[in-house]
C-alpha cells in the first residue's frame, strides 16, 4: 500500500447489531429493580427500552451451572513481550509507564466498529485479536525496572444484570469474556479489575509523542516471533490472491465487479486472519491510477488491468501488504506489457541492493533511477534520466508520487512515528520488514502522456525482511512477471 505524501489508516469495517431492549445499571451485583434507569444504554435510544420486572432479574440469575476457571497454556507470543516490556522499562526508569488497549468507537448510534487493540499495547502484552477494550497496561517502577499489570474489566457473574442487560459486555450479547486468571495465564503477566485502576498526573501515557516516538523505534528490528508471524500473514494473502484469479470470470458479470474482488479477498482474510490489514483495493481500469481507490464501486472489463492491493492481517494483529496488477481478460496488451515490466524492472532493481549498512533511501532512488530513466526513453519529457533524478527537478515524480518502500508489522505502516533518520534516512538492519512497491500512473485526461497509455496504472508490491547477508522477498511466491501472470489466470 503506498505511503506517501502521508500514512493513511483505513475505518474498519462494520457489524450489525440486535436493538436492545432497556438496561439496568452493570455496576451491582444484585439483580435490577423494575423501573431501575436505563444507565447502559446509548442515550439516543432511551426511551425504547421496556424495563426488566424484578422477577426476571432473579429468575435469569439463577439456575446456570458452575464454569471451571481455565487456564489456557502460555501464548507464543508471550515471552517477546516481555522480552519488549524489559526494553522500554531500562528505557523510562522511574517513570510510571500506561499503555491502553482504546476503546469500541461508534460506527453510527448503537452500533460499533469492530474492535481492533492499539498496536503498541498489543506489541507490549501479546494480546492481540483477543484484547477486551478498555483494557489498560500499567508499568510501575518498581526498583530498577517496573512491575507490569494488565487491567480489564473481568467477566460478571450471573448474578449482575451486566450478564443479560449490558450489550456492550454482557455475555448474552457478546458471548462469554475471559476472568482475570485465564489472562493472567495466558500472557504471563498480572492482572487487576479495571476498576481498580488509578491514573495519576505523572503517568506517561502512549499517546505522549516522544514515547510514541520510543515505541516506534523499537518495532523497526523485528524478533522473530514477528517475522514468522510477517511469512504467515504473507501465505495468507497469497491464498487470498489465488481466489481473487478464480473469480475474476465473475467479477467481469457484475456491474460492481471491484466490490466482487473485494469481498472474495475479504472472506479470505476472516477464515485465514483477523481481518483486512486495510481497506482493499481494487482499482480496475484507470481506477488504477488512484493510488489509494477503496470505493471499489467500478466494472472489472475485459482488456483491462486490475490493480489489487490487499492484506491478510492475523489474529496476532501482524499484516502483509501486497499489490499484483493482472490483466483482466488473462493477457496483457503491448502498451500493459511496456509500463508492467518497467515497474518490475524498478521493483528488482530497488530488491537487489537491499542488505545491512545501506540507507533505506536507497531503495526508493534505486526504483526511482528506472522510473526516470523510463520516463526519458519514453519522451513523456523533454530531458535525461540524470537532469530528472536532480533534486531540483523530480518531473518523472508525476507518475509516481508515492514512496518506493514502508516499514511492516503490527502496523501497515509501521513505525511512523520514529525520527526520520532513524526511518527514511535510517541504516537497515536484519530483521527490517518493509515493502517495496514501485508503480507507474498514466491518468486518462494527462496530455504529457501518449494517448496509448492513458488510463493505465501498475503497481507492484512485495514484502522484505532483510537478512544478515541481503534480503527475502517473502511474497517472491505470487506471481510477478508477465509471463507467470499470464500463467497463473490462465490455471
Amino acid at each position: 500500500m503506498s505511503n506517501e505524501p502521508q500514512d493513511t489508516i483505513a475505518s474498519d469495517e462494520s457489524v450489525d447489531t440486535i436493538e436492545t431492549v432497556e438496561l439496568a445499571t452493570s455496576e451491582t451485583s444484585a439483580p435490577a429493580e423494575t423501573g431501575e434507569p436505563a444507565t447502559g444504554l446509548r442515550p439516543a435510544n432511551a426511551n425504547r427500552g421496556a424495563g426488566w420486572p424484578a422477577s426476571f432479574s432473579n429468575y435469569i440469575s439463577q439456575g446456570w451451572a458452575e464454569r471451571a476457571d481455565a487456564h489456557p497454556p502460555q501464548r507464543a507470543q508471550a515471552p517477546y513481550a516481555a522480552a519488549r516490556r524489559r526494553r522500554l522499562s531500562e528505557a523510562y526508569p522511574g517513570k510510571r509507564i500506561v499503555v491502553p488497549a482504546g476503546e469500541l468507537k461508534v460506527r453510527s448510534n448503537d452500533t460499533d466498529y469492530p474492535f481492533r487493540a492499539d498496536s503498541a499495547f498489543s506489541w507490549l502484552t501479546g494480546w492481540a485479536s483477543d484484547s477486551e477494550p478498555g483494557a489498560v497496561l500499567v508499568m510501575d517502577p518498581s526498583g530498577d525496572g517496573h512491575v507490569s499489570t494488565l487491567f480489564f474489566r473481568p467477566a460478571a457473574g450471573r448474578d449482575t444484570d451486566e450478564f443479560y442487560a449490558d450489550p456492550a459486555i454482557g455475555e448474552f450479547w457478546i458471548g462469554a469474556r475471559p476472568t482475570l486468571g485465564e489472562v493472567s495465564t495466558d500472557l504471563d503477566l498480572a492482572t487487576g479489575d479495571l476498576k481498580d485502576f488509578v491514573s495519576t498526573e505523572d503517568d506517561l501515557v502512549s499517546d505522549d509523542a516522544e514515547l510514541a516516538q520510543t515505541l516506534s523505534e523499537m518495532r523497526l528490528v523485528k524478533d522473530e516471533y514477528e517475522i514468522e508471524q510477517m511469512r504467515l500473514a504473507v501465505e495468507a494473502t497469497s491464498r487470498g490472491f489465488d481466489d481473487v484469479v478464480a473469480q475474476l470470470d465473475r467479477a467481469q458479470r457484475e456491474r460492481r465487479g471491484e466490490r466482487v474482488v473485494e469481498g472474495v479477498f475479504h472472506a479470505r482474510a476472516r477464515l485465514d486472519g483477523y481481518a483486512v490489514g486495510y481497506e482493499t483495493i481494487a482499482a480496475s481500469g484507470s481506477h488504477a491510477c488512484i493510488l489509494h481507490w477503496t470505493r471499489n464501486d467500478g466494472a472489472v472489463l475485459a482488456g483491462d488491468l486490475i490493480l489489487i492491493d490487499a492484506g491478510v492481517e492475523l489474529d496476532s494483529l501482524y499484516t502483509a501488504d501486497i499489490t499484483r496488477t493482472v490483466p483482466v481478460d488473462g493477457k496483457f496488451t503491448d502498451a500493459q506489457r511496456e509500463v508492467y515490466e518497467a515497474v518490475l524492472e524498478a521493483a528488482d532493481a530497488a530488491l537487489a541492493i537491499v542488505k545491512p549498512g545501506i540507507r533505506f533511501s536507497e531503495i526508493h532512488d534505486a526504483a526511482m533511477a528506472v522510473i526516470a530513466r523510463k520516463i526519458s526513453e519514453w519522451g513523456l519529457v523533454d530531458a535525461d534520466a540524470e537532469t530528472l533524478l536532480d533534486s531540483e527537478d523530480q518531473r518523472h515524480r508525476r507518475y509516481m508520487v508515492h514512496g518506493t518502500s514502508h516499514h511492516l508489522g503490527i502496523d501497515v505502516h509501521d513505525c511512523a512515528k520514529a525520527r526520520r533518520e532513524l526511518y527514511r534516512e535510517g541504516v537497515l538492519e536484519e530483521g527490517m520488514v518493509f515493502t517495496i512497491e514501485p508503480g507507474l500512473y498514466f491518468q486518462p485526461d494527462d496530455l504529457t502522456v501518449p494517448e496509448r497509455y492513458r488510463g493505465i496504472g501498475a503497481r507492484l508490491e512485495d514484502d522484505i525482511v532483510v537478512t544478515a547477508t541481503g534480503a527475502i522477498n517473502l511474497s517472491a511466491g505470487i506471481p510477478r512477471t508477465v509471463a507467470d501472470i499470464e500463467a497463473w489466470l490462465a490455471r
